[in-house]
């Protein structure tokens, strides 16, 4: 085997060396064919498929392949393939064997040449049909060799038909030739990518041409058995001769046998020869069979040979420098003109565009939910980078994957390449540390993107590595291949599914030198002699582990690729005539890319020139500079091949020169290289990298040559990108774009001109992001982070845009947009609306006021689950003015709008729009924010004056045409609908002058004006409008004079200018549906505006009137004549004329039109548009006739209306409920049209930037409202534009106000697009079609675990009464009440619910209600009226012994509660919870209690919300005590309770337990807190604290001894910020700590709501929210209570139930308080109270069921109604309500308590799709049959009936009375609904949508 191995060594560097037709095919290295033994001996039989392939088959090739073979002959036998000669009878076991013979070789590298037959017919067929001369043997060739190419037409690319065809003579061989031809010309066409040839004596190429020159057309190519004598070297003669003869086709040298070359000088020879041909440019080798090459050739000639061959070939250097030799070759006489000439074109159908980030860089997070901490983190926070920044927040990419995939969107993306931070899903680098809610942000991630159409790449490691790993040697440590093998393999199986490209490594050359070689990385490892060779030996296995992972495992299944992203710079030698600089940068490019390629690539060992340099330094200095460490032939065989790309990141190019004799250790040193730069190459702001693009191109091409050419796998360009820095205009990053600009152009020159297989190019990176040792100082972002905010925001840079199109474009030729196909739905029919009659006064519609106005505020506010019709449309809306700019620019004339702007003082800061948004001039960058919304519908206005500077048609600027074309055509080109105004307020200055929309001539000019855009733009328009909101133009630019054109004729103008603009509109409408409509098909309208109008009193006639007439005024002025009858509105109409009647004016200031004009305009509108921001309240009044005046016109005043919120502009409250009731009034008032809502939205002040919360919340009880009118009122609503898509300038407002999804940064001149957080909520509601009921919303049905405790709960001093009853002492509520303004309606507890006389009814209560549990509390002053033990008073404990009794007698279990904020007064006057002494007299109260009632009692509470008692009595003083102390009582206060406590816990464990066998514990209280920005680590972080500051305030030193270190650090760090020697917080001693520590029995929690945490920095005020360092608000959609502080949102009780459970072990939880108080009128049908049981109890079922919390029992708070504290009796917890007007405060069920007693009964949930349950209750009033009866009502009940309190018997009979009318109505609504349920019948309800109690509002 020697001979071989030397032989096939030499021959693949041979042809490295001298074969130069790189841009040719591959170069055939020719071995084969395959022996039974293995040998390529002459005399050897060859493998014929009779027998099972030999064992070592595979191996053979692959180390044939390691030594550069890379073609084998295959040769078939006919007569064993078909035994029978017939196709369709193979004989199927050889046709496997050689499949599988062929795969193999595939396998490992090498390409079949398959041969079909050698040249005589076999002899089984010869027997039977003769030889060659047979037509019929002909003809079975030709049909088995169709049965070859399609056998192995997807394995084989040539063929060879006949291999000797010397062998046959006269007519055999004329007949072989024949079917060689007929095979080529049959099948050729038929198999495309196939290439055929005949195996041709060379000595007889001549006769075969004379035999027939067409013979040689059926050749792809020559091959030839060429002979070769040593002594008369004609080979290259001999082969040009060939040439000539074959018509120049390329040959392949299919065998070469020697003669005359047994002499060892001359055994070399023909190898020598076969050089030289090579060289020979007119020669056009295929390629050369080398496995005869030489027959008598041993190990010491192959080194001579060596020495000789290198000596013909051209080159001064060794063949190890070949591939780079040639590519320098190539380039190195281009002239820079050609080098940089640009190149126009687009890269190939399906190139691959991409960008990336990295984890570390973007993700912060850097220890949420257990991430473990990685070297960067280690190394950012020892200060070793630059301004000391760190890793921990960056770009917050953790919590934002919404806005990255936003900004992914917007460029049109299709790839993001991104890596996944190892220590957050394995933190400590191993399986067994899976953190889930790590792995999970990926699983978002991944789908994110692919929900947006991107696909993922992920890189598994790029740089940061899991601390813990490398505190056991990292990358040195050769454990970690197989820790990085679990990593992946994890990766794989939970991602593979979605990910299908994977790099194993991202650059490990960085880590490999600067991480363990030069320290400048962490790990900060300076070992470039041992550590850094190691780290590259351990990744290289590690990655080819990974790749053999999936390979096995995945690849099958998943079906996606595998690399590694490699790190090169071009090299060029600084001296290009010096051979010793030539030298030096291979060597660089060994020492850096072949360090890692070379491996993976060619033969899974590192490049002799590496081994040699680093062999031969080592040996000339006398000391190891450098350890290379060696593979062992199986792991050579492991990491061989471990590719299916090659990636690339490339930044730079270097001069390199050779620079010998230092023996210090470092690549450079050990390499002989220096590393230089040309002066004149551009710099960046990194001093590493120059703009050198041209070197791309090189370097591509020179990974062509050296790696891929031999595994032929793609190139993927995995990174590329410059810095800049963090300074001057950050967002015109002008270098960038020319430096990607100019790369990208090297990128495809590599492609179109070179060939090489690149498909991909990844530009680094998305946005600005940690880089490095540099931190955030240099910026490679397309996106700019501004790091400054705590909310992190992107906004596009100018490269963001540049790459955007390039992206469109596939690269830099122009593309065209094709028209948009009709997207809203069937075509329309040229027909009109119908006319309707004119409206009533009032009108008809006053049904909406009468359906929705007696709605409650619960009624009204409850949140819709729905979905609307797929078909929806989505948009986002601008007008010309507001954001275009260029008021002057390419010709544009003036408009209104610009004379009065820049007139001083007529806008805000003397604002205008002269440049607004500068939309003019970027086209492109708003295409990005609609493409990032993936919006349907781009609502946007033309600019009249800029089309047509003077109004009218006569004069045209072409400018504006082109502009408005390029928008269209990009709109139209990302699939966006333009929907397109016509007319939105901006009137050319020309046309003013001739008196504007006063002039009636205006019609005729504004009809042409639209004739043109309906021309010019119709046929990608397909949505008009005429006039945006008419009424504005009308009455604030002619009658109030407030906008342009400033006119203030407030009696007439306005309705003039109405009047104009209608019959303008109609004229418009009429021109397109005459002349445009059947081609264009699209649709025209009218956007009208309007505000809800809501009656002061929907009970008084004359208020109904007055709303009707100021909504008649407002959008009856324009949509009544064009909806209705082609009028005004009588109302209106009556209205004007009495007015100009009374001032003493004849006929109306309202003109009239005619009955021509009447039919013109009715039915001028396909659809009704509507503008709606707010709502207001209308009352009659009667105004004064001076002046006259449209508004006074009205008779009515406004007012705010209930729920309005304040907005940034004044007038322009958010009401959302208004929206419902608007658009129920279209659909009664005219005749049920097709809605548009054309322009919604919220402002918000200029100080909020991207964190717009005001404008969450609008768009999400907007959208909900305008979602109920269609799903539930059946409104036909079929879209909803938000308004508008950015910042611009807001009319009178200026810039001081934004009402964009995007905030323009209008002080910087680029005019800067960001997206705010509702730009990607609004996104989402486009995606999910609405709101989708969510899974933690949804109820589910099932039960809690027998045993469960329910229970209902009071307080002792809300209900007992009895204040100074028996003995009983004061208590500090006693003190607080009794003290005015404490309370509200100076309420006290005196009497409360008297419940100390009520003990059987209050029992019968609970028992009504099936609970089993009653929780109340003892009265501390009750029994010791002085708080201390010297009096027992008995009354007071008897009093206790009774009620106790009572419950027992009754099968109901006591829980009692020690203390519920009723502190002996006696004890406040000595310091109360202040007074460490308070510890030792609650442990004395509480022996006294346990003793007395214990063997009763088996449910203990010690304390109940001790955060109150601590916060609201001594911090804030809003509850008793009434002490304001808030910097130091209230942490002193808690320190003590928690002390009360555990000496309470202790006693009763210590001297009770045994006996009494009770369970005790504390009750603590808690909101749950979610980050008002989610998106946000600053309020995530909030969010946390403000939980860690209510429930783990006392939750964590009982449960953990202490408090939490979050409370301990903040208050600590504040105290001292304060000027304190130490902390506000009380320290435990450790005897306090273990004494604390474990006391509980189980966790008892009250919980009521859920809050919003934001960071607020309160400076260095000393408080409890100060050091909280959080504020807290409510989101807008959740329901309210009759308390401001409890709102209602269910989720949040499972999310904090689960935190109890993760945070303190999974303790048993007792929920000892959960309920909603109700404010105002007594309703026993108490629906809010059903819905909040409902709701929070389901999520106490998914808490247990779902999540495995340990629930144990449930208490409703509260059993009746009662004194809630400082709220005194105005809100209501009660299930029960006490009826206080009579002194026997009697207690009457509300309908929530058979609810609850259902639930109770139940034990759950049960599934109301099974039917009626047994367990169910019933109200007994309801008529059903129920398990209970309420108690007999006493005394007299006050009832409010009808909104009158009248007595209870009058009642009855108004009652009878009213049931009496309401049985006849419900048999008529009963006949009336038959018709309406039948009629339903045949619609469907739209998807997704969820009605439950909603249905009825």
């Amino acid at each position: 085997m020697k001979h071989i191995q030397g032989l096939f060594s030499l021959a693949l560097s041979a042809v490295l060396l001298c074969y130069s037709n790189a841009e040719q095919q591959e170069f055939m290295l020719l071995a084969g064919p395959l022996t039974a033994d293995l040998e390529a001996d002459l005399g050897a039989s060859v493998f014929d498929c009779r027998r099972v392939l030999p064992l070592q088959s595979r191996e053979h090739f692959q180390d044939l392949q390691r030594r550069g073979v890379n073609r084998f002959k295959v040769p078939l036998s006919w007569s064993h393939v078909l035994p029978t000669g017939d196709p369709n009878q193979p004989h199927e076991d050889t046709v496997t064997c050689y499949k599988t013979l062929v795969k193999q070789l595939t396998e490992s590298g090498i390409k079949p040449l398959l041969v079909l037959h050698r040249s005589t017919v076999p002899e089984r067929y010869r027997s039977r049909h003769g030889g060659w001369e047979n037509p019929l043997v002909v003809q079975m060739f030709e049909q088995y060799v169709g049965f070859a190419f399609d056998t192995f037409k997807d394995l084989v690319d040539t063929f060879i038909t006949f291999s000797h065809l010397h062998e046959l003579h006269d007519e055999e061989l004329r007949n072989a030739l024949q079917a060689h031809a007929n095979i080529y010309k049959l099948y050729h066409p038929k198999f495309k990518g196939i290439h055929l040839s005949l195996g041709i004596r060379a000595a007889d190429v001549s006769s075969i041409h004379q035999l027939g020159s067409k013979n040689m057309v059926y050749m792809d190519f020559l091959s030839v058995h060429m002979p070769y004598n040593c002594k008369l070297q004609s080979l290259a003669e001999n082969l040009q001769a060939l040439q000539t003869a074959s018509g120049q086709r390329s040959i392949l040298i299919y065998e070469l046998t020697n003669k005359d070359c047994d002499e060892n000088e001359n055994n070399f020879q023909p190898l020598i020869s076969l050089l030289g041909v090579l060289q020979h440019k007119d020669l056009h080798i295929r390629g050369c069979d080398i496995t005869q090459l030489f027959g008598n050739l041993d190990q010491e000639q192959t080194l001579k040979g060596y020495q000789s061959y290198t000596n013909i070939c051209k080159h001064t250097h060794t063949v190890k420098y070949i591939s780079y030799q040639k590519v320098w070759e190539k380039f190195k006489t281009q002239s820079e003109a050609v080098r940089d000439q640009f190149l126009n074109g687009s890269f190939p159908a399906g190139f691959q565009w991409s960008v990336s980030s990295e984890s570390f860089k973007v993700e912060g997070g850097w220890s949420e939910f257990g991430k473990g901490e990685t070297i960067w983190d280690r190394f950012s926070h020892e200060d070793h980078v630059f301004g000391n920044q760190t890793t921990d927040l960056a770009c917050d990419s953790y919590h934002k994957v919404d806005y990255d995939v936003y900004l992914l969107r917007g460029m049109q993306a299709p790839h993001y390449q991104f890596s996944i931070s190892w220590a957050r899903i394995f933190p400590n680098g191993r399986k067994e540390s899976l953190v889930e809610k790590g792995a999970l942000y990926y699983d978002n991630m991944i789908n994110k993107l692919l929900q947006s159409g991107i696909e993922p790449t992920v890189t598994l490691y790029h740089w940061d590595l899991p601390q813990a790993l490398q505190e056991q040697g990292g990358w040195t440590n050769e454990s970690i291949v197989e820790a990085f093998k679990e990593f992946a393999d994890f990766c794989f199986s939970r991602y593979g599914a979605r990910v299908k490209t994977w790099n194993t490594f991202g650059i490990p050359w960085v880590v490999s030198n600067f991480g363990y070689g030069t320290g400048e990385h962490p790990p900060s490892i300076k070992d470039p002699v041992i550590a850094s060779y190691q780290v590259t030996h351990n990744i290289l296995k590690s990655h080819a582990e990974a790749w053999h992972t999936y390979n096995d495992k995945y690849r099958n299944t998943q079906n996606g690729k595998v690399g590694i992203a490699l790190y090169s710079e071009w090299t060029e030698p600084k001296n290009p005539s010096s051979s010793q600089d030539s030298a030096a940068a291979v060597r660089y490019l060994n020492f850096m890319l072949g360090w890692f390629a070379h491996p993976i690539f060619v033969n899974g060992d590192y490049s002799a020139v590496l081994k040699d340099k680093i062999k031969n330094k080592n040996n000339l200095c006398g000391k190891e500079l450098a350890r290379l460490p060696v593979f062992t032939d199986v792991e050579m065989k492991r990491i061989q091949g471990t590719a299916d790309f090659f990636g690339l990141n490339h930044y730079t190019t270097r001069l390199i020169s050779e620079v010998v004799g230092s023996c210090d250790p470092g690549l450079n040193n050990v390499g002989d290289f220096k590393v230089d730069v040309d002066p004149t190459w551009p710099n960046t702001s990194s001093d590493h990298i120059h703009s050198v693009p041209w070197g791309l191109r090189r370097l591509l091409n020179y990974i062509s040559v050296e790696y891929t050419s031999i595994t032929k796998v793609p190139i993927y360009i995995t990174g590329n990108g410059m810095p800049t820095e963090y300074s001057g205009d950050v967002f015109d990053d002008t270098q960038r774009v020319d430096f990607l600009k100019a790369y990208i152009n090297e990128a495809m020159k590599a492609v179109q001109i070179d060939e090489v297989n690149v498909q991909r190019f990844t530009v680094q990176s998305l946005m600005d992001g940690f880089e490095g040792p540099q931190g955030y100082s240099q910026r490679f972002g397309l996106h700019y982070v501004n790091f400054e905010d705590p909310d992190r925001p992107r906004t596009p840079k100018s490269s963001a845009y540049y790459y955007s199109k390039l992206i469109e474009r596939n690269g830099f030729a122009e593309t065209h947009s094709k028209p948009a196909a009709q997207i809203y739905g069937n075509e329309m029919e040229n027909s009109r609306l119908p006319a309707l009659p004119p409206s009533e006064v009032p009108s008809t519609s006053k049904v909406v006021w009468e359906k929705f106005s007696p709605q409650t505020k619960f009624e009204r506010q409850l949140y819709h689950y729905g979905s609307f019709p797929e078909d929806f449309q989505w948009g986002v809306s601008s007008s010309a003015y507001q954001i275009e700019g260029g008021w002057n620019a390419d010709g544009k004339g003036a408009s209104v709008w610009d004379t009065f702007t820049q007139k001083p003082g007529s806008i805000p800061n003397n604002d205008n729009g002269d440049v607004a948004c500068d939309s003019y001039n970027k086209i492109d960058e708003d295409l990005y924010m609609l493409k990032a919304l993936q919006i349907k519908n781009y609502r946007f206005s033309i600019s009249w004056s800029r089309i047509f500077p003077k109004g009218s048609t006569s004069f045209l600027n072409q400018k504006a045409m082109d502009y408005y074309n390029r928008l269209i055509d990009g709109l139209v080109a990302n699939n966006i609908q333009p929907m397109v105004t016509l007319y939105n307020w901006d009137l050319p200055q020309a046309l003013q002058d001739i008196s504007g929309w006063e002039n009636p001539d205006m019609m005729n000019i504004f009809n042409e004006y639209c004739d043109f855009c309906f021309a010019t733009f119709g046929d990608r328009v397909k949505f008009w409008i005429t006039l945006n909101e008419p009424h504005t133009i009308a009455w604030s630019g002619y009658g109030l004079g407030l906008i342009p054109p400033n006119i203030k004729h407030p009696g007439d103008a306005p309705y003039r200018v109405a009047h104009n603009l209608l019959k303008a509109h109609a004229k418009a409408y009429h021109t397109y549906d005459d002349k445009y409509r059947a081609t264009q098909k699209g649709l025209v309208s009218i956007s009208l505006n309007a505000e809800w109008v809501e009656p002061k009193d929907v009970t008084v006639l004359r208020e109904v009137e007055a709303a009707d007439r100021a909504l008649q005024f407002q959008l009856g002025w324009f949509a009544h004549p064009i909806f209705k009858n082609g009028d005004y509105p009588d109302a209106m109409k009556w209205q004007v004329s009495n007015k100009t009647e009374l001032q003493g004016s004849k006929g109306s200031r309202l003109p009239t039109f005619t009955d021509e004009d009447k039919a013109y305009i009715q039915g001028t509108a396909d659809v009704f548009c509507i503008n709606t921001y707010t709502t207001k309240v209308v009352r009659h009044a009667t105004i004064s006739l001076s002046p006259a005046s449209y508004q006074n016109d009205q008779d009515v005043i406004k007012q705010e209306a209930d729920g309005a919120l304040d907005t940034a502009v004044q007038d322009q409250k958010a009401v959302s409920w208004g929206l419902r009731r608007l658009l129920n009034w279209i659909k009664e008032e005219y005749g049920d049209p097709e809605v548009y809502i054309t322009e919604n939205g919220v402002s918000t002040s200029n100080a909020f930037t991207t964190d717009d919360t005001d404008r969450i919340f609008s768009l999400k009880t907007y959208i909900d409202e305008a979602l109920k009118a269609h799903n539930l009122d059946g409104v036909r609503l079929k879209g909803y534009v938000a308004s508008p898509l950015m910042d611009s300038f807001e009319w009178l407002n200026g810039y001081n106000v934004g009402y964009g999804l995007n905030y323009v940064d209008f002080k910087h001149p680029s005019r800067p697009r960001t997206p705010k957080r509702s730009a990607h909520l609004y996104f989402d509601i486009m995606r999910n079609n609405g709101f989708p009921m969510t899974e933690e919303e949804r109820i589910i049905h099932g039960h809690f675990k027998e045993g469960f405790v329910w229970s209902t709960a009071t307080a002792a001093y809300q209900i007992e009464g009895a204040w100074r009853a028996d003995g009983k002492g004061l208590s500090i509520w006693d003190q607080y009440t009794h003290t005015p303004s404490n309370i509200a309606n100076d309420a006290n507890g005196d009497i409360a619910c008297n419940s100390y006389t009520k003990i059987d009814e209050d029992v019968n209560l609970i028992k009504m209600m099936k609970v089993k549990n009653y929780r109340f509390s003892i009265s501390w002053p009750r029994i010791l009226p002085d708080g201390t033990n010297s009096k027992i008073n008995e009354a007071g404990l008897n009093y206790y012994h009774r009620l106790v009794d009572a419950l027992l007698a009754a099968d109901i279990q006591p829980q009692a509660t020690l203390y519920h904020w009723d502190l002996p007064q006696a004890l406040e006057d000595v310091g109360g919870w202040q007074n460490e002494t308070v510890v030792s007299r609650f442990r004395d109260y509480a022996d006294i209690i346990f003793n007395s009632l214990g063997h009763k009692i088996k449910f203990w509470m010690t304390l109940n919300e001790p955060l109150n008692v601590a916060l609201n009595g001594y911090g804030f003083g809003a509850a008793a005590p009434g002490i304001s102390l808030p910097a130091t009582a209230p942490y002193i206060v808690a320190h003590n309770l928690l002390k009360a406590h555990a000496e309470a816990w202790h006693l009763y464990d210590e001297k009770y337990r045994a006996t009494q066998g009770g369970v005790i514990g504390m009750t603590v209280n808690s909101d749950w807190a979610q980050p008002r920005n989610p998106y946000k680590q600053e309020d995530v972080d909030a969010a946390r604290r403000t939980i860690q500051f209510q429930i783990g305030w006392f939750a964590h030193p009982v449960f953990n001894g202490d408090y939490s270190d979050v409370m301990k650090d903040r208050i600590r760090e504040r105290s001292l910020i304060g000027g304190l020697p130490k902390s506000r917080l009380p320290e435990f001693t450790q005897a306090e700590i273990e004494r604390i520590k474990g006391t509980h029995d189980y966790f008892g929690f009250n919980h009521y709501t859920t809050v919003l945490a934001f960071n607020v920095d309160y400076g260095d005020l000393q408080h409890y929210d100060a050091d909280r360092g959080s504020a807290v608000i409510s989101d807008r959609t959740w329901l309210e209570s009759g308390s401001f502080w409890l709102k209602v949102n269910p989720p949040g009780f499972r999310k904090i139930l689960n935190f109890i459970k993760e945070e303190y072990g999974n303790p048993p939880v007792y929920i000892t308080e959960n309920g909603v108080s109700e404010r105002g009128p007594v309703n026993l049908n108490d629906i809010s109270r059903i819905h909040y049981y409902e709701n929070y109890i389901n999520q106490v079922l998914k808490a247990y069921l779902l999540d495995g919390v340990d629930m144990r029992g449930y208490a409703a708070w509260s059993l009746m109604d009662n004194l809630e504290w400082g709220a005194g009796y105005d809100e209501t917890f009660g299930l029960f309500y006490v009826n206080r007007s009579d002194p026997n405060l009697p207690r009457i069920p509300k309908k929530s308590v058979w609810h609850y007693a259902t639930l109770v009964s139940c034990n759950g949930f049960v599934n109301p799709t099974e039917g009626p349950h047994e367990c169910e209750v019933h109200d007994p009033e309801d008529g059903n049959t129920g398990a209970t009866t309420p108690p007999p009502p006493v005394g007299k009940l006050s009832v409010n009936f009808l909104g009158l309190d009248v007595p209870g018997p009058d009642a009855e009979v108004a009652l009878n009375a009213l049931f009496s009318l309401t049985i006849i109505g419900v048999v008529g609504v009963v006949i009336l609904l038959l018709g309406v349920v039948k009629a339903a019948k045949k619609t469907k309800r739209p998807k997704g949508e969820d009605i439950a109690l909603e249905r009825q509002f």
